[in-house]
């Protein structure tokens, strides 16, 4: 599995990465603008990502504006909709429209509220098929 970790925390970025790690190859970035460089990239060469964990408030580009253009890249690649990256959005509580948007605007696939435990991100894995 190859996953994007996208957090402009750093907390939040290493406590991810431990977690998924014994999973996944995992690549970091730190905004939005570099999660949008990074997918699109690994589109570019083949080897496309499976999973974003995203953050939603992050500053230069926020996770709203990257879900939208990772979205709009897979168009352009024409990913159907089956093939398409599974996104985790990672949230505080107070997100709740953030939230609502990433899902219902952007096509988010679910969401974990942070700080995020590893029981359940694991199990989040599980519902959406990974082999974990």
């Amino acid at each position: 599995m190859r996953v994007l970790i996208v957090d402009d925390d750093f907390y939040c970025r290493n406590m991810l990465h431990e977690i998924m790690k014994p999973y996944a190859q995992c690549d970091i970035a730190v905004n939005g603008e570099e999660a949008v460089f990074a997918f699109k990239k690994g589109l570019e060469s083949g080897n496309a990502y499976d999973l974003v964990c995203l953050d939603l408030v992050m500053p230069e580009m926020d996770g709203q504006q990257a879900l939208r253009e990772i979205r709009s890249i897979e168009k352009d690649f024409k990913v159907e909709e089956d093939g398409a990256v599974k996104v985790i959005v990672t949230t505080m509580l107070d997100d709740r429209k953030e939230t609502h948007d990433a899902f219902f605007l952007g096509g988010a696939t679910s969401y974990l509220v942070k700080p995020i435990e590893e029981i359940k991100l694991v199990n989040e894995l599980k519902n959406l098929g990974f082999s974990v």
